[in-house]
């Protein structure tokens, strides 16, 4: 898109401190950068430190895409893709991704060579995995809405066969229901203790809310709104190392962009973009860059605090 402009004025005034709590992330000689744009969907970021590098989705143009930190250059890393949508990093390392094309998670081996991890349940296919992350135990979650099974334009329209759950691969390669009855849950990370799993849920009644729930045995239990959207879109999200959301938004101007909410729910700070925001990243040399996956740009702007490992 070409309306964007690069601000001149420090700090800058697209990062809103919205409470007095954010004010210590924000750094007064950062601001936000365009780092790569020409994507239909921008979704998924993943942060390679061992290559200096982000990979994202750009999940209508039915590719991934990366973008080298040295260079600045930005190339296709993989497609056609399957219309891959979220990434993560497993414990080992791996790359996994969801591919709404195939309706399935895989993880990227060190040779290249593609493991499913997960394609069917009791014998259903999957409806269009979306968003994944690792945990430290070597586990892998992932949100299984149909949004890539509902058009043509980020997989194929196919007829859902399961209901919308949150799905656990244990280090064993054993899939498992995490979590029923979420109405379309997308986005999905964790706390940096691990013991309380965020989830976006889509199709919230009355509103769009961010659900937490408690870490139990591989289950999650004990749902219950921590945020409530009343306006706009919540997407995908991560967590910083003092357990705050980062959150990518959409809903048009003045709603566009990331929201920062304390692990209570406080929204205490606002990135605005001028695109929807799918999806954020913690990466760079001390994890403290906030890569931001929105529409047809990928952004990046430096915060003082780091991404919860």
């Amino acid at each position: 898109m070409d309306e964007w402009q690069d601000t001149r004025r420090l700090p800058d005034p697209r990062v809103q401190v919205l409470d007095a709590r954010f004010a210590p992330y924000r750094l007064e000689l950062a601001k936000v950068e365009r780092l790569a744009t020409g994507c239909r969907w921008a979704e998924g970021p993943v942060w390679f430190g061992d290559h200096h590098a982000l990979v994202w989705s750009d999940v209508s143009n039915n590719r991934l895409l990366r973008w080298d930190e040295r260079t600045g250059e930005t190339t296709v890393f993989r497609a056609p893709s399957d219309y891959s949508n979220g990434n993560t990093r497993d414990a080992a390392g791996h790359l996994v991704t969801c591919e709404q094309g195939r309706r399935r998670v895989t993880r990227t081996e060190f040779d290249g060579r593609l493991t499913v991890l997960a394609d069917q349940w009791e014998g259903r296919r999957l409806n269009s995995p979306n968003d994944v992350v690792g945990t430290r135990d070597g586990a892998v979650w992932f949100t299984d809405p149909p949004f890539g099974i509902l058009t043509d334009q980020e997989g194929y329209r196919a007829i859902p066969e399961l209901p919308t759950n949150v799905y656990r691969v244990d280090p064993a390669g054993r899939l498992g229901v995490a979590c029923a009855g979420l109405d379309y849950p997308n986005g999905v990370a964790f706390s940096p203790d691990e013991r309380t799993a965020y989830i976006v849920e889509s199709r919230g009644q009355p509103r769009r809310r961010i659900v937490a729930c408690d870490v139990a045995d591989g289950t999650l239990v004990n749902p219950r709104t921590l945020v409530d959207a009343e306006t706009g879109a919540p997407d995908g999200l991560r967590v910083d190392e003092d357990g705050n959301l980062w959150c990518g938004w959409g809903g048009g101007e003045g709603l566009d962009g990331v929201r920062v909410y304390t692990p209570t729910g406080d929204l205490i700070g606002y990135i605005d973009l001028p695109e929807r925001c799918a999806n954020v990243e913690f990466g760079g040399r001390s994890n403290n860059r906030l890569f931001m996956a929105a529409t047809s740009s990928v952004y990046a702007l430096f915060v003082n605090t780091r991404g919860a490992r």
